[in-house]
């Protein structure tokens, strides 16, 4: 999107594991959930499998859907593209990372209307809120 620009350098070893979504812009496959994480790890062919799950309270069940991730363009840069359904694939651009230690990311969708806080802990600090709003 216009305005966001792909973190760089961005090490995608670094950024595997497990993150926890802090704020979100609501939309209609997160609506109704709580407490999401989401869990990146390697496949063997070399892209990213990806686990996301939240509680849902209208059920009272922890729902999961399991996608694909791969680089876009350099190795080095945060923009990615995410499939959880077949062969439709959308953009997961990291726009803002703490590149020191990887604990918490900006994350942009094709447009500023799909935009996350993930973070590798529950909570963040007022100023890295701040920031994202």
């Amino acid at each position: 999107p216009e305005g966001i620009t792909p973190v760089k350098p961005f090490a995608v070893d670094r950024y595997l594991g497990k993150w926890y979504e802090i704020a979100r812009l609501d939309h209609r496959f997160e609506r109704g959930l709580t407490h999401i994480t989401a869990e990146y790890s390697l496949n063997a062919d070399g892209s990213i499998r990806v686990i996301n799950s939240g509680y849902s309270s209208e059920t009272g069940e922890r729902r999961q859907a399991e996608g694909k991730a791969r680089l876009v363009r350099e190795s080095d840069e945060g923009y990615l593209k995410v499939s959880f359904f077949g062969p439709f694939y959308g953009a997961y651009i990291v726009f803002e990372l703490d590149q020191k230690n990887y604990q918490y990311a900006f994350i942009s969708g094709n447009d500023r209307d799909y935009l996350w806080l993930l973070a590798r802990t529950p909570t963040v600090s007022k100023e890295i809120k701040e920031d994202f709003l």
